[in-house]
């Protein structure tokens, strides 16, 4: 599976998942995905969010995930992706019981 910038190390330590498991689920779930692109749609950008394409309306509209218009299209560029789930990564706090 390509490489996409995700810090997967880390987030297969929150999630206590060895890193080698949380590839081969990835590689499962998303076998088709193209990598190697630079904008994506609204609903390949929620996709691999794991989240609902409304829901990531709402993120482009509050200027949490950027996003560009191209003619009519609107798109997500793949750094925005990940530089959102960095964020959310940060402002976690993990080490309390829900």
């Amino acid at each position: 599976m390509p490489e996409n910038g995700l810090p997967l190390a880390q987030i297969a330590r929150l999630l206590d998942v060895p890193e080698d498991a949380l590839r081969t689920l990835m590689a499962e779930r998303w076998p088709t995905g193209d990598a190697t692109l630079v904008a994506l749609t609204v609903e390949e950008a929620a996709r691999r969010l794991g989240i609902g394409r409304t829901k990531l309306y709402e993120y482009v509209s509050t200027g949490e995930i950027a996003s560009v218009k191209i003619g009519s299209l609107r798109r997500i560029p793949a750094e925005a992706v990940n530089d959102f789930l960095t964020r959310q990564l940060g402002a976690s706090d993990f080490g309390t019981a829900a």
